[in-house]
């Protein structure tokens, strides 16, 4: 296979219809990775066919459930034999770190293993009591069918998975779309969906565009489901190319995250440490590009100054490089139309007022930063309030906002000040304020004394504009699935409604 055949159809590798190629870039050095091919719709129609005729008369849908179990768990040991050469490929694709792209790997080959032991433990429907013996009636789960799997390119991997695993376990087929930034580890999984045994058509791919690629396969009329990941802009574009049709549409669509500190969190030398340390870990991972990243600090007045002195003086420390040199703690942004849009964030916020406390340049080149990478040194900016530009889009970098409240209902307000609502953490020792606070969060997920981690058994999604569905956990699955009602009377005889 050629570097440019990254287009797979009903099982075969192959270049785009038109012959179109893009240059997947190195985001630490600005120089070419690799060559993929650049689809068109056409692809994206070949591709709905393919996957079409295997819903429609292959056999996964109909596949025992045992057997797809077992095909995921196949993935999910071939993504453990591969983990180094895809850690690798996550690394120079996005720019996040060797070590950032190792846990990637591993929480993907969990995901699968989740929804492998999920299906297979599950009942053959829910029998519903009608009160009469003679009927039997019970609700069954059925694959959606066609599903178009659109990912963002800042996690393509575990994004894909999130999606992949849920679909195949419910016995869909599917046309998965990544990034044209970041599409070469989806190209890598691909691979291994058919080394473990997947039916030729049931997994296909287009690499290309949103436009045209995303954009026909979210009003295509052979497509059951659309399930995409991305920003809120884009994602209404989803929905309205859907409307027509009126497939089932899920969306994430990102977050503007406050993590909340009070005082008492920070009242030994070892609880500040570790107020500080996660708060740096909640805004700054993979340089910020992250869907849940905690880029607002709302923290108590009283230990405001205290707080951001230490916050700045280690966001100044954090090593800046290439992802797989060693030492290596931050990355790259991902293109250069993100690492602009960063810096007119940080120079808005600096128009508006903001008090920057550290980073808020591009850092010089050095030996583990080459010359022509998207490198954006950690920024925080001290006394943001709502009303700022930067407080209230999502600016995917390096950015970390200060707000601070005196009081727990002004903590929450502020919080909740948002038109998204993905994530968001609390931090407190007072058990019953952590309660209410968490309770009082219009929030997907919240955190209390941590940040960041997930678990493929517990949902993942948001309130508002962050989107629509769940991912992960049973309602993950449920996404993918149509329920059906089947009633079966036992003992018909006629019901003489009619004198007739």
């Amino acid at each position: 296979m050629s570097s440019a055949e990254t287009i797979h159809v009903n099982g075969v590798w192959r270049p785009a219809a038109s012959g179109a190629q893009r240059e997947v870039l190195d985001p630490a050095d600005a120089k070419a990775l690799a060559v993929v091919a650049e689809g068109g719709a056409d692809d994206a129609d070949a591709a709905v066919e393919a996957a079409r005729r295997a819903f429609d008369e292959g056999t996964w849908p109909h596949t025992p459930v045992a057997e797809r179990a077992r095909v995921l768990r196949r993935v999910a040991e071939l993504l453990e034999r591969d983990r180094e050469e895809i850690a690798l490929i996550e690394s120079r694709d996005t720019g996040k770190t060797l070590s950032e792209g190792r846990v990637d790997v591993d929480d993907v080959a969990n995901a699968f293993r989740y929804f492998a032991d999920l299906v297979i433990n599950e009942s053959g429907g829910r029998v519903v009591d009608t009160g009469s013996p003679d009927v039997h009636s019970v609700v069954v789960h059925e694959p959606v069918g066609v599903c178009a799997l659109i990912t963002p390119w800042n996690y393509p991997l575990l994004q894909a998975s999130w999606k992949i695993a849920p679909a195949l376990a419910a016995g869909n087929t599917f046309v998965i779309k990544p990034s044209e930034v970041t599409p070469l580890s989806t190209v890598h999984l691909i691979r291994l969906l058919a080394e473990a045994g997947l039916p030729a058509g049931v997994a296909n791919l287009v690499t290309g565009a949103g436009d045209p690629v995303g954009a026909r396969l979210s009003e295509h009329p052979g497509v059951d489901l659309v399930s995409f990941t991305g920003g809120l802009a884009s994602g209404t574009k989803v929905m309205q190319a859907a409307a027509p049709t009126v497939k089932k549409v899920a969306l994430e669509l990102g977050g503007k995250n406050p993590n909340v500190v009070f005082a008492d969190a920070c009242a030994t030398d070892e609880d500040f440490d570790t107020a500080v340390d996660q708060a740096l870990n909640a805004a700054f991972i993979h340089s910020g590009q992250v869907c849940s990243a905690g880029a607002r600090l709302i923290v108590e007045e009283s230990v405001r100054e205290r707080f951001v002195a230490e916050l700045a003086r280690r966001a100044d420390r954090i090593r800046l490089g290439r992802g797989t040199e060693d030492g290596v703690e931050c990355g790259p942004l991902v293109s250069e139309q993100q690492l602009a849009k960063v810096e007119a964030y940080v120079a808005s916020a600096l128009d508006e007022g903001a008090v920057l406390r550290s980073g808020g340049v591009r850092p010089e080149p050095n030996a583990v930063r080459p010359e022509g990478g998207y490198f954006y040194a950690p920024t925080v900016l001290d006394r943001c309030h709502r009303r700022m530009k930067v407080v209230r889009e999502e600016t995917f970098g390096p950015i970390l906002t200060v707000e601070t409240f005196r009081t727990e209902d002004e903590a929450v307000t502020l919080a909740n000040d948002t038109e998204y609502g993905l994530a968001g953490a609390v931090w407190t020792k007072d058990a019953g304020r952590a309660r209410r606070v968490a309770g009082r969060l219009r929030h997907g997920t919240v955190w209390i004394n941590d940040y960041h981690p997930y678990l493929p058994q517990a949902e993942w999604g948001g309130f508002g504009k962050s989107g629509i569905g769940r991912e992960l956990g049973p309602s993950g699955l449920a996404e993918y699935r149509e329920s059906k009602h089947v009633y079966q009377n036992l003992a018909p005889k006629p019901v003489r409604w009619f004198a007739g």
